[in-house]
């Protein structure tokens, strides 16, 4: 069992940002972006300014400081400057709707939101009924009602003492989805970022300071912002930061024009790369030693087509947002296609049966864990948080088994929560959306494996009497949820049906709905 060893007092932007100018690095570029580039002083300097406007703005310690933009240096500026004068920083999801920004910032109670241009339209939208925030601070151009990134940077000093917190201050909430379709405000400390980074930033994946670091996982999610931020800053490395969608052309390019040497993916974005290489011929991976894959399980058949085509292994592994990053990992050079790996250096896991009793080696069970990464629990939901955080342990509630070499396997959810590209999705949420349309009467929606072997949405749809199923009521019904919630959550096929399997109280019998659509990919894979 590894262990870090940390002093009680401890600020996280301190130990990942401030030592590196004593340490040399200081003229040594932190971040890349498109064509800019931001060396270890810049980056210091310019939290110490943002951090000085904040506390110029009135906020305090343990105060909320939500950051609303595209993966792009002022991002992570925002993100340490806040963290670095003991407030608590909130990345939020770059792809949700007026809503669902509403919730979080009423919810988190958001003192002050740093946003870009492109979502301002929705925050405007929403501000009259936000009481908790006081500040919106625009990056880019100056907006009538709103505060000036530039203009507050420019007037405020360089230099900035760092809050004097404990390793066990807040220092980040991460929000991830619910069951019920409220997000929770996943609570992280100070000493969680420096712990994850040691054991498996260094322990697993051997990163270095001549890494340079690129993740098509965005910094809001938990998995993009160890990949993307605090790994090789912990490290004295850079990192490249990518604010548009990573579209495949995009990923290679940036591949190719940075020189990166450690890439962090989803299957969902790997299948779609090994596409347009194929499509293309592309057979390299210039400088790249390392692939790193998390967010769902990574089908055996891409990790053998990446390898036989960029002769660069995937290391797949499994992490989630109250853990902070993965705890579960194949090693270089001893992966095993279709496992989720062996346990990170720091974490003990255990799997139980439904009365919680440990079952011996084979058997499938849900996953338990233990580790010093593990969040404190969840804002303002006590109950979600006794069911979820058990002592030292955390219920991840998947499924897995473990062999005797101490490779696990996934064997899926305890709940009815898919995962598609990385993102959660719950059933609940889409058939909500659904039963808005004027011609369904009700659905069930289930995860569905694609030609390569991904899981997506899929509908079975009962329509109200009188209306004729067709495809082009199919494909209105798939844009109907599109432009309602997040791109990754509408359903890939839409099934009619006469009537959805129900249990005797009306519960949908959605294991039943996933037994049709596993007999519908075995007899029509390609959705023929």
């Amino acid at each position: 069992m590894s262990s870090v060893e940390l002093p009680d007092r401890l600020n996280a932007a301190t130990e990942l940002l401030d030592r590196h100018l004593s340490d040399g690095r200081a003229d040594k570029a932190a971040i890349r972006c498109g064509s800019r580039v931001l060396t270890y002083r810049d980056l210091f300097e310019a939290v110490n300014r943002f951090g000085n406007a904040l506390l110029d703005l009135g906020v305090r310690m343990e105060e909320r400081v939500a950051i609303l933009l595209p993966d792009s240096p002022e991002c992570v500026i925002a993100f340490l400057a806040a963290i670095k004068i003991g407030a608590v920083a909130i990345p939020i999801n770059t792809l949700l709707v007026a809503k669902d920004y509403e919730y979080l910032l009423a919810d988190s109670r958001a003192r002050a939101l740093v946003v870009g241009q492109a979502h301002l339209p929705m925050i405007a939208e929403i501000r009259p009924g936000l009481k908790h925030l006081k500040h919106v601070i625009v990056v880019d151009e100056a907006v009538e009602g709103c505060l000036s990134w530039g203009q507050l940077l420019e007037s405020a000093s360089p230099v900035l003492e760092p809050a004097d917190t404990s390793k066990d201050d807040a220092a980040f909430w991460l929000y991830s989805s619910g069951t019920t379709g409220f997000p929770k405000g996943t609570i992280h400390l100070h000493h969680n970022m420096i712990v994850m980074a040691d054991l498996y930033a260094r322990q697993v994946l051997d990163l270095r300071e001549s890494d340079v670091s690129f993740s098509v996982a965005k910094l809001f999610f938990a998995y993009g912002l160890g990949n993307g931020l605090y790994f090789p800053l912990s490290t004295g490395g850079t990192t490249v930061l990518l604010p548009d969608r990573p579209l495949p052309e995009k990923v290679f390019e940036t591949i190719d024009q940075h020189g990166v040497t450690v890439f962090y993916s989803v299957p969902t974005s790997y299948a779609a790369l090994l596409h347009a290489a194929e499509k293309s011929g592309r057979t390299s991976l210039g400088r790249v030693r390392m692939c790193v894959s998390a967010g769902e399980p990574l089908p055996s058949a891409i990790y053998e087509q990446w390898r036989a085509r960029f002769g660069v292994e995937i290391l797949d592994g499994i992490g989630s947002t109250e853990i902070l990053h993965i705890f579960i990992s194949n090693r270089p050079g001893r992966s095993r296609p279709g496992s989720t790996g062996q346990l990170v250096p720091g974490y003990e896991a255990k799997i139980v049966d439904e009365a919680e009793r440990e079952l011996p080696v084979g058997e499938v069970g849900t996953l338990w864990i233990k580790g010093e990464s593990i969040a404190s629990g969840y804002w303002n939901k006590h109950e979600q948080t006794k069911t979820t955080f058990r002592g030292e342990w955390i219920n991840t509630r998947d499924k897995f088994r473990v062999d005797g070499d101490g490779y696990f396997w996934y064997a899926g959810r305890t709940d009815d929560m898919i995962k598609v590209s990385g993102q959660a999705v719950w059933p609940a949420d889409v058939e909500a959306l659904l039963k808005a349309h004027p011609a369904v009467l009700e659905s069930g929606v289930v995860g569905m494996t694609d030609e390569d072997g991904l899981i997506k949405p899929c509908a079975f749809v009962v329509l109200k009497d009188g209306v004729a199923a067709s495809a082009s009521l199919e494909r209105e019904l798939q844009e109907f949820v599109k432009s309602r919630t997040s791109p990754h959550k509408y359903p890939r096929r839409v099934v009619f049906i006469d009537a959805l399997p129900k249990t005797a109280s009306g519960k949908i019998q959605r294991y039943k709905l996933a037994e049709v659509a596993a007999v519908m990919v075995r007899l029509h894979p390609h959705g023929s």
